[in-house]
């Protein structure tokens, strides 16, 4: 199921804070939209103001809702109606793409710290193919380097 997101953002105003306002609008607000369709919505609050996103399943609800007299009048008491108001399609604020994002992979493979040696230990490294090298502490033979798997190659270092 697809969702219509719209957001209402309203800023702090020079006499009243956009919180105070969502104090005496948010209710008549969230009350409109539900009996209009709304399926999902939140209130989000910033340091700058207040950000209220309504989800519709159809598209042609949007408009119904906002040619509402309790949504006009609402939005005409923002705390600065002429540079304080912000109404566009999809979520707002600061929250980022609708789809999640894929996880980055993870520079250097998790590899911790190397272990400081004594002088004349040999270390033997190991690499699989595209990545970070790692050291293997202590080691004189390759076979435990071969139990790792993907390794590439093995060779000691002094």
């Amino acid at each position: 199921m697809e969702l219509h997101w719209w957001s209402i953002e309203v800023l702090d105003g020079p006499q009243q804070s956009a919180a105070r306002w969502q104090d005496s609008c948010g209710t008549a607000l969230v009350e409109a939209a539900v009996a209009h369709g709304a399926y999902e919505w939140s209130w989000v609050r910033q340091s700058w103001g207040v950000v209220f996103e309504i989800g519709f399943r159809a598209e042609g609800r949007w408009e119904s809702y906002r040619r509402l007299a309790v949504v006009g009048a609402a939005l005409d008491a923002v705390p600065d109606p002429v540079n304080g108001l912000l109404i566009y399609p999809g979520r707002g604020g600061s929250s980022g793409r609708v789809q999640p994002r894929r996880p980055r992979p993870v520079s250097g493979a998790g590899a911790v710290a190397v272990p400081v040696g004594e002088e004349g230990v040999s270390r033997r490294l190991w690499a699989r193919p595209g990545s970070l090298i790692t050291v293997c502490p202590g080691l004189s033979r390759c076979s435990p380097c071969a139990l790792v798997r993907g390794a590439a190659r093995c060779r000691e270092v002094k």
